[in-house]
This record gives structure tokens, C-alpha cells and sequence, in this order.
């Protein structure tokens, strides 16, 4: 019969205090949470530089100090948030879909220890649970003490220079257990990995396998140079995301951390020693060696070995030191034990390291484990290499993280498609990363860029946004509808229609209105190269002046037929009694080149909209060009109102955030006068709480338009690039064009090159200004799907289903939505 022994008899750790765990034969440590860079961030040469930061950070403590790194990875799901947008039927949609979205959670700790001097590390497992033993002197000494506690801040302060890493002490409300939560003390003694999951359980270290209650613990170790690679590095390149053309990094580490899908721990070792007294001690062993090298092949290996080892550290002045890792999973589950035992085969095998599972060795490894107990790790389960090597096997990076300001879209985890809530206008102002907002999307046809464009418009008029899109091709039709908002297109049978002249009720026209009008009829009255005279403007102005109070006393309605009516009776009445000369102003001229616009005329619908009148105040309006880009009479007026409309709102809305996305349309509109109006807005809109984004598909565009090289690019501090694949030979065009870093170019060219292939989703690539960058996936829910398609065959379908609704567009979505679960039997795939 196994006999029970309670662990308090031999706990190792007896008690917190002054910020220090102590420990039961003298060992003092502090606990810090690291928060580490987001996966898939770094760069080749940042990588190096975070390598480095972490070996000067471990020169800078004491003899006889341990570096122990716990790693916790563990499953988390996304749970819906009710109380999200509540108003919005897509946002609670989006919140149905992702609901219990698996993804992989990362807390990392980092423990740092000194061990007494004089102390030797114990070689047989449990000598704390036998052995008692008084507090050694040297620990007694508060120098010693202090001069440790001031190592551990210069190690923690080496770590924050990198720019890179986050490190905050843990208190013992963290370590040590309440009522309501268990401490870090007890949850790596349950094995929970969840930070609230409380598992409570008998340890039975006396068998084969370890057991914590039910379950049944597995650990995999590398703590033999035999089990180690060939060659080490900080990073390595990650085949899914690599191609011929590009190599894209990740941490070595890494695959045994963010990139192994399963509940497991990391525990990470590095001792460090007196390096005189070890390398007298490794050249007594070379000497030995080498008496013994006649006689054996393996001692001559050996003792070239350890020359080639005493070399290095004293020519490179490197730091000699033992480490240790391995990796714990635990499952109650043999099948999912064996899956996760395979994971964690298959991530040593392509670090290139053998696979040993610890069993004899387990009960001692485990105990070591003890978050402050790394004193009691085997001296033989430790191998002998410098902090270079030994800081390739860290693991650097965490999952992806949302960020904290309340604007922004939400996107998805490249790695799980956890949502994430992303700003990319607000928090990198504030943080100073960026000095605009402007944006320039550029994806080829079929890359997923109009969705991602509808996605991102409905995210920032959820925030309260006013949002004015110019666009050919109606890709923004569907959002349109289901946010109530104006759509301006022409047809035959509903040409375009507007009212330059529409004052709202109880308002004067201001100054800018009057000038908006004055600039619309001289647009229509003279050419592009056609002056006007000074006698011209100033008649002009009395006329747009004397309507607006004519119309201010009479109370009719303002629109373009009542304007030229104006000017027909009584202002052509005034200037006569005023003596006004047709040389300095030819109002007949006028009233007939303004005559197609008065009704009965070729385009008298254009400018005397009885509806969709208040621009001013509509949050959601669409210019759709397509039929009239070539028009050589109504595409000039439309761009003058698409000014006006955009720049009232600029100068009108202070304090409320202004978008305008201009798509495909941005070619036609660079003749005309646009170009100067483009220039002018991406310099002049973030003053005014705005931003403007252009959005483009071709790489000659880009080559082709000045404005675009030299306003667009160059002011837009966020830089969103869709799938490139088909533009991979000439990429180095566009890199050289928008200033990408070798990075940002590895991360491009792996858009979408490894999606799950059980979900319908597109990867996007965000730069903002050269310091951030990031891909992630545009995965919505399928009533999303439905109102962003751009594909005919499914808008035709979307309609059906809403002329059945009566016209209403989110009730449509509801039962096409409906209709294809039942056909497919569960989300779109």
C-alpha cells in the first residue's frame, strides 16, 4: 500500500517577503510576468537584437544565480460579448460566429534565484522532503542580499531596453492561492493550466508516470548536449509563410511555444557558475581526455571537443553555463495525451532535437519546476554551453494582442482567427507612431480588397463616423442599405439627382455655402480654360446672395430651377436698373449655357433632388460613378458636389470623426481639377479629425500617377496591402514604391499562403509608418459575408430574399442567411 505523504512536510518554499520567495534551504527568488513580443512581428535583425538583450541581461547576475522561464500555454475560447454594439444586427452576428473561437493563451513568468554559496545542487530528487537544514550565513548577510535584489533590476532593466519585452514583478497575491483563485504556487502543482481552473488532486510521484489526480503528466526534456541541434539560432524560417522569393522568420522557440496547438508548459533553465572555476575544471577534464585519447576514439572526440569549448569562451570571450528544458503536457485522456505527445515530437524533431521522455528522471524534473525551487533541477539532467546558445532555445514571443482605444475594426489572429480589436487610426497617433490617419489599400481583383474595405467602413461608422465613398463598381451598395445611408448612382430611369442649393430648416447659408454654390455655376459656366472676370465673380456672388434672401423672404424651396428663375426676373431686373454692361457681365450667356439644367432641359434632374437633402448630417452617403465616368458634363458636377459634401462635413463636424474612401474611382477623378482637391485633402483632413483613403488594385497606377507617389503614398502613415501573389515577380517594384522593410516584404508575401482550409477567410497586411506591422485575417460572419459579396450570382440571390422581406434589407440577410445553413447544415464555409 503507497503511503501519503502531506506535501507541507517538505513544501520547498516557506514564506514571501520584501518582494523575495524564500526558499526552504536558503534560496531566495523573485517572480516577474513577462509580457513578450506578438508572433510573427519581428524581423530578422530584431530578433538578433532581442536575442542579445536577453545574454547581457544574464551577465549581469551573480555567481550561483538561476534563470528559470515558465512558459504556460494553454486553450483559451472567445466568448461573446452581448452588450457589444448592441443596435448593430451584423455586430451581434460577428459576436454569434466567433463565440467559443479555440485559440492558444501565453502567460509567461521569469524566476530569478540565487542559490547560497557553498550550497551544492542536490543530485537525488526530495532531499528538502528528508532533509532540513539552517539558513546558510551568506544568505543571513543583507548586502548580499540587496546586491542580488539590485542584479535582478538591472536584469529586468536590460530586458525593457530592447523595446521588446514587458516585465512587471509578481506580488504573492499572484503566487500564493485565495479563496476564489488559485496562485502560481498551486496551479503548476495541479498542472492547471487556466488561470482560474482550480484542480485539486493527490500527486502520486511513486510510479512509472506521474499522476495528478486523474490525469496523467508527461515530460519531454533537453538536458543532454546529445539531444541538442547542430547548429542553433535565434530564429528560423517558418516553411508555411516561406516561399522561393521570400523567408519568413519566427523564433526557434517559438515552435515549441505559440505554434504548438495544445496545453502544455516550457520550462526554460540557465545556471550560472563561477566561469574560472568552470573552465579550470572543463581543462582538467581535456587533460584527462587527453592521456586517454591513445586509447580510445571517443575520448580523442571528447577531448576535441572540450578544446573547441575552451577556445571559444576565452577567444570570443564567452560565457560558459548549464541549461535545461523541457516541456510538460498533461491530459486525463491517453488519446489526447498521445496527440499532444505528438506535437511536442514533431516540434523537437524539426528544431532538430532528440526526443527523450523523462521516467526515471520526471519525479526530480517536476519538483524542480516549483516556481522558485530551480536549485533542486539534477545536475546531470543540465548540459554544459554558453548563454549564446542557451538563449536560442527561449521562447520570445506571445499570441497577438487587441488594442485598448475604443476605435478600430475587429480582425482576426493569423494563427486561430480570434477576434482582435485593432486600431489603426487613434492609438498610433497617440502613441507616436504615426502623424496622420490617412490609409492606402492596395489589392489586386479577387484579393478580398472591397470587403475588406466594406469591413472596415461599417466598423468605423459603428464608432459614429461619417463615412463618404466614391466608387465604381457598386461594391458598397449592400452596406449602404443596411445603414440606411444615401446612394448616389445614375440610370436611365433614376438618374442622379442633388440639391447644391438645399439649406436646412431654420439656418442661414454661411459664407462657405455661398462660395460652394458660386464655385458649382462657374464650374458649369465656363470652361476648365476659360477665365473669368473679376466683374463675373463679383456679379456672380450679389446673384447667389440676392436668391438665398430672396428665398429667406418668400419661404419657397431652394433648388437650382428656382435659382435660374431668380436670375431670369429679378436679378435681371436689378442689374438693369443697376446699369450693369454685358462686357462686365453677360447674364444672358449665363441663363443659356445654365439652360440643360433648368427643367425641361437635357439635365434638369441633376441639380433639383427633393430627397436625400441633409449630406450635412447623413452619416453613410455613396458616389457611385461607374455610368458617368466618362460623361463629359455630369462627371465635373458630380466631383463638385463630392467636394462640397465632404469638405462641409470637414469644417461643419468638429469633434466628430470624417472618412473618406475613394476606390477605383480615384483614376477618373484625377482630371478635371480632382487631382488639386486629392492633394489637397491628404494634406489638410487629419486637422479635422478625418482621414482619407484611397484604394487601388493595379501596379501601374501607381507608377503611372504623380499625385499618387507623391501625396498619396507619401501622407498616408498606414499603408493595408491585400494578397500580392500575382505581382511576386514585380513585388520589388511596390516595395520600393511604398518603403518596405525586408519584414514588411517577407509578411506580404506570405498573405494567405497557409490558411485553414475549413474556413473562408482573406489575410491583410497593416503597416503604419514602418514601426508596426502585422498581418490578419478579414473573417466575418456569413450575415457579413452576405452584405459585403461582391459576387453577382449572390447579390441577385440577397435580393429575392429581400423583395420577400418587403424591402427590408437586414430581414433579407436574415432568411438568405437561414436558407444556406439549412442547405449546408452550419456556418459558411
Amino acid at each position: 500500500m503507497k503511503r501519503k505523504t502531506d506535501i507541507r512536510e517538505g513544501w520547498p518554499i516557506i514564506g514571501y517577503q520584501d518582494g523575495f520567495l524564500l526558499g526552504r534551504r536558503g534560496e531566495v527568488s523573485r517572480v516577474y510576468s513577462l509580457q513578450l513580443p506578438e508572433i510573427f512581428s519581428l524581423s530578422r535583425k530584431e530578433y538578433e537584437n532581442y536575442h542579445q538583450a536577453w545574454t547581457k541581461a544574464i551577465r549581469l547576475l551573480p555567481v550561483s544565480s538561476i534563470v528559470h522561464k515558465q512558459d504556460w500555454f494553454y486553450t483559451g475560447k472567445y466568448s461573446q460579448d452581448l452588450n457589444r454594439d448592441c443596435g448593430s444586427y451584423i455586430s451581434q452576428c460577428s459576436e454569434r460566429y466567433f463565440h467559443e473561437r479555440q485559440y492558444m493563451q501565453h502567460e509567461c513568468y521569469l524566476i530569478l534565484s540565487m542559490v547560497p554559496k557553498g550550497r551544492a545542487r542536490m543530485m537525488s530528487f526530495g532531499r528538502t522532503l528528508l532533509h532540513g537544514s539552517p539558513v546558510p550565513r551568506d544568505i543571513l548577510d543583507p548586502q548580499v542580499v540587496i546586491g542580488f535584489k539590485d542584479a535582478c533590476g538591472h536584469f529586468c532593466q536590460a530586458l525593457s531596453d530592447s523595446g521588446l519585452v514587458q516585465v512587471m514583478p509578481v506580488g504573492s497575491d499572484g503566487l500564493f492561492s485565495t479563496p476564489d483563485s488559485p496562485g502560481l504556487l498551486e496551479r503548476y502543482m495541479s498542472q492547471g493550466q487556466s488561470p482560474g481552473e482550480r484542480i485539486l488532486g493527490d500527486i502520486d510521484l511513486s510510479g512509472k508516470d506521474i499522476r495528478i489526480g486523474d490525469r496523467e503528466l508527461r515530460i519531454y526534456s533537453l538536458g543532454d548536449v546529445q539531444d541538442l541541434p547542430q547548429f542553433s539560432m535565434p530564429f528560423t524560417d517558418y516553411e508555411p509563410y516561406s516561399s522561393d522569393r521570400s523567408a519568413f522568420p519566427v523564433g526557434f522557440g517559438s515552435l515549441l511555444g505559440q505554434l504548438m496547438p495544445c496545453d502544455h508548459l516550457v520550462n526554460q533553465y540557465i545556471f550560472i557558475g563561477d566561469v574560472s572555476a568552470r573552465l579550470d575544471q572543463l581543462e582538467r577534464k581535456r587533460l584527462r581526455l587527453q592521456s586517454l585519447a591513445a586509447y580510445s576514439r571517443s575520448n580523442l572526440i571528447a577531448r576535441d571537443s572540450t578544446n573547441d569549448f575552451l577556445n571559444e569562451a576565452i577567444v570570443q570571450q564567452r560565457m560558459p553555463i548549464r541549461a535545461h528544458f523541457n516541456v510538460m503536457v498533461c491530459s486525463s485522456e491517453q488519446s489526447e495525451l498521445h496527440r499532444m505527445s505528438g506535437l511536442v515530437a514533431g516540434s523537437l524533431n524539426r528544431m532538430g532535437c532528440g526526443i527523450k521522455v523523462e521516467s526515471v528522471g520526471a519525479p526530480q524534473i517536476f519538483w524542480a519546476g516549483i516556481p522558485g525551487n530551480a536549485a533542486e533541477m539534477p545536475l546531470y539532467d543540465s548540459f554544459d554551453t554558453f548563454t549564446q546558445q542557451a538563449c536560442c532555445f527561449l521562447n520570445l514571443e506571445s499570441s497577438a494582442m487587441s488594442s485598448k482605444s475604443p476605435v478600430g475594426l475587429r480582425l482576426g489572429d493569423r494563427l486561430s482567427g480570434r477576434p482582435l480589436h485593432v486600431d489603426i487610426s487613434d492609438e498610433p497617433i497617440e502613441r507616436g507612431i504615426t502623424t496622420n490617419r490617412n490609409k492606402f489599400i492596395l489589392g489586386p481583383s479577387g484579393s478580398g480588397k472591397s470587403f475588406f474595405t466594406n469591413h472596415l467602413v461599417r466598423s468605423y461608422h459603428g464608432s459614429g463616423a461619417h463615412v463618404v465613398l466614391v466608387d465604381v463598381g457598386h461594391s458598397y451598395q449592400g452596406l449602404c442599405r443596411l445603414l440606411g445611408g444615401y446612394y448616389f448612382t445614375y440610370s436611365e430611369r433614376d438618374p442622379i439627382s442633388f440639391n447644391p442649393f438645399h439649406i436646412p430648416d431654420g439656418e442661414l447659408p454661411d459664407t462657405e455655402k455661398r462660395e460652394s454654390v458660386k464655385a458649382l455655376i462657374l464650374a458649369l459656366w465656363k470652361k476648365d480654360d476659360e477665365p473669368f472676370r473679376r466683374s463675373e465673380y463679383v456679379a456672380l456672388s450679389g446673384a447667389i446672395t440676392g436668391y438665398f434672401t430672396h428665398m429667406g423672404q418668400d419661404g419657397g424651396f431652394a433648388c437650382f430651377d428656382g435659382f435660374y428663375e431668380y436670375l431670369k426676373g429679378p436679378y435681371r431686373e436689378q442689374i438693369r436698373l443697376e446699369g450693369v454692361k454685358d462686357r462686365d457681365f453677360d447674364l444672358e450667356n449665363l441663363l443659356y449655357v445654365l439652360r440643360p439644367f433648368y427643367k425641361g432641359g437635357e439635365f434638369d434632374f441633376l441639380l433639383n433632388a427633393r430627397t436625400n437633402l441633409d449630406v450635412l448630417q447623413q452619416r453613410f452617403i455613396v458616389f457611385e460613378l461607374d455610368s458617368i465616368k466618362d460623361h463629359p458634363i455630369l462627371f465635373p458636377v458630380v466631383t463638385l458636389i463630392i467636394m462640397e459634401v465632404f469638405i462641409s462635413k470637414m469644417r461643419k463636424l468638429p469633434g466628430i470623426r470624417k472618412m473618406i474612401l475613394i476606390e477605383e474611382a480615384w483614376k477618373a477623378l484625377m482630371k478635371d481639377g480632382f487631382a488639386q482637391y486629392i492633394q489637397y485633402l491628404f494634406k489638410t483632413v487629419r486637422k479635422f479629425f478625418g482621414e482619407a483613403i484611397v484604394v487601388t488594385q493595379e501596379i501601374d497606377d501607381i507608377i503611372s500617377s504623380p499625385i499618387v507617389r507623391q501625396t498619396i503614398i507619401n501622407n498616408s502613415d498606414c499603408k493595408i496591402l491585400l494578397d500580392q501573389r500575382k505581382y511576386e515577380n514585380r513585388f520589388q517594384i511596390i516595395e520600393e514604391m511604398l518603403g518596405l522593410s525586408e519584414k514588411e516584404r517577407a509578411m506580404v508575401l506570405s498573405l494567405n499562403r497557409a490558411n485553414e482550409p475549413n474556413r473562408k477567410y482573406k489575410e491583410v497586411f497593416i503597416s503604419l509608418s514602418d514601426t508596426f506591422s502585422r498581418v490578419y485575417r478579414t473573417e466575418v460572419s456569413l450575415e457579413e459575408y452576405l452584405c459585403y459579396t461582391t459576387e453577382e450570382r449572390e447579390k441577385k440571390m440577397l435580393e429575392k430574399f429581400v423583395e420577400s422581406k418587403l424591402g427590408d434589407y437586414t430581414e433579407g440577410i436574415k432568411a438568405m442567411a437561414e436558407h444556406l445553413r439549412g442547405k449546408t447544415g452550419g456556418e459558411h464555409e
